[in-house]
Parts: C-alpha cells; sequence; structure tokens
C-alpha cells in the first residue's frame, strides 16, 4: 500500500511540474487514475519457434513452457479486437487478458508455435509480410494462413514489404500500408484493421496515415503494458525473443515491467 502511495504521489508530482509524463489518451490528473484502475493488457512479441540460437527465436522447449505458465496461471488470450473494444470500454475484458503476437510470418510459426498453441488452447495473432507470403520458403503459404485462422490465429498487417516506414516519402508509406491490407482481405476474405510496425519504428505522422487508411491500432516494439492510457497507433509490447529465454528471463520480463508501467513510468 505504501508503495502504492509513493508512486501516486510521484506521478502526480510530475505531472503537476509541468511535464509530460507521456504521449497518450491521458491528459490529466483524472485520466492518469483512471488509467491506473484500468485493465492491464500484456501483449506479448514473439517472431520465431525454433531450435536455433538466434536473435529472434525462442525454441520450441521455452515456447511450450511459457505458454504452460500462461495457461496454469489463469491468462486469458485474447484478439486485437477485444484488446481494442476493451480499451474503449466496449467489452469486459478477463482479469488476466494476454494479448501473443508474432511478427513476421515465418514458417516456423506454423509447424512448431502452431501445434503448441492449439495445445493449450491459446489464441495468437500473426503480423504477416503479404508481398512475402507463399513466395519465400522460409515464410508461410496463404492455405497455412487459412487453416491457422479457423483455428484461433488472428492475421493482420506488418506493411507490404517490411520496410523502415521512417526513410519513405508520404506516398509509399500510404502504398505499404494501403496494399498489405487490400492483399491480405482478397486472400483471407475479411478486414485487416491492426498493424505492427516493421522494427517497431514508427512517429505520429505514420500513425496519421495508418488511421486515414482505415486501420484500428498499431503495435510498435516498445516496452510496456497496454491500458486505457495506451495510443491505439503505439501501442506497447513486451519482446520474447533472443534465445536462451529462461523462465526466470520470462517471469521477470512480465512481472518487473508490469510492475512499473502500473502507473503508466514509461509511456512516451
Amino acid at each position: 500500500m505504501l508503495k502504492k502511495i509513493f508512486v501516486l504521489l510521484l506521478v502526480f508530482g510530475v505531472i503537476l511540474s509541468g511535464i509530460e509524463v507521456y504521449k497518450s489518451r491521458a491528459q490529466s490528473v483524472d485520466d492518469v487514475a483512471q488509467v491506473m484502475e484500468s485493465p492491464k493488457i500484456l501483449v506479448l512479441n514473439y517472431h520465431q519457434v525454433q531450435n536455433k540460437n538466434t536473435s529472434l527465436s525462442v525454441s520450441l522447449e521455452e515456447f511450450d513452457t511459457q505458454m504452460k505458465y500462461l495457461k496454469d496461471s489463469g491468462c486469458v488470450t485474447i484478439t486485437p479486437d477485444e484488446l481494442y473494444a476493451g480499451l474503449n470500454g466496449d467489452i469486459d475484458l478477463p482479469a488476466k487478458p494476454v494479448l501473443i503476437t508474432f511478427d513476421d510470418g515465418y514458417l516456423d510459426n506454423y509447424t512448431n508455435a502452431f501445434p503448441i498453441l492449439k495445445k493449450y488452447g491459446m489464441h495468437a495473432t500473426i503480423f504477416v509480410i503479404p508481398a512475402f507470403t507463399g513466395v519465400y520458403p522460409n515464410y508461410m503459404t496463404w492455405d497455412q494462413l487459412k487453416e491457422m485462422e479457423q483455428n484461433g490465429i488472428t492475421i493482420e498487417s506488418h506493411t507490404l514489404t517490411h520496410p523502415k516506414l521512417e526513410e519513405l516519402p508520404d506516398d509509399e508509406i500510404r502504398t505499404e500500408l494501403l496494399n498489405s491490407k487490400n492483399m491480405l482481405e482478397e486472400n483471407l476474405g475479411h478486414p485487416i484493421e491492426f498493424l505492427a510496425y516493421p522494427t517497431g519504428t514508427y512517429n505520429l505522422h505514420i500513425a496519421g496515415i495508418a488511421q486515414d487508411l482505415g486501420y484500428k491500432g498499431a503495435f510498435t516494439i516498445k516496452y510496456g503494458i497496454v491500458d486505457s492510457g495506451s495510443n491505439l497507433f503505439a501501442l506497447e509490447r513486451v519482446p520474447i525473443f533472443h534465445s536462451p529465454v529462461t523462465m526466470k528471463e520470462f517471469f521477470e520480463r512480465i512481472a518487473w515491467r508490469q510492475s512499473f508501467d502500473e502507473f503508466g513510468w514509461l509511456k512516451k
């Protein structure tokens, strides 16, 4: 209790001193108080699940253990649509909501991660690069994506070709975001409304373009927990890669960050 009082006083002090705590939908002391009472949504960010010691990978054993831990801890996996509706107050989220995400659409998401997700009854979201889908052997095919969607996996956009958006002129940014959306919708037969920025880089201008093109939200690789103070076009995630990831490291990444983000310390 004393810790929470101290943190509360610290946050209020920062606000009253005229320093912007974070750029989000929270604009006042009352808004911050509401954020503190709002649901906290853990969004995990994976790339590859394979038994190789690479910067983007976790092993099959690590991933299985992590999914079992989430399941045994009473966590409930949600979709981006549910996250969006929960943040807007349209639905009540479960007590321990977790959004599991993968970036890029690697083949091992289908061959390795998918069976483990099914084993524990977990939903997940994969942000894919449609120009790579069914083209390069290390990426999934459209048939594989469709099969996964029939079994609790959500497919969303990771731009058309995975460029660094901040380095592109506006017309190319629009092409990357719109053509990815259109290509995914044409092949999968449903609206594509969420985006993960390639390499996690973005700015408010890019976010505005994404919103204008019909996206409802976008995910970064900014390290943090999503709550009602989060910017819908700069949603935080907790990275789970750089193998090996021990269970101690996994727990520290999600528990330590939750304790620090509980009062919005690190949102920018």
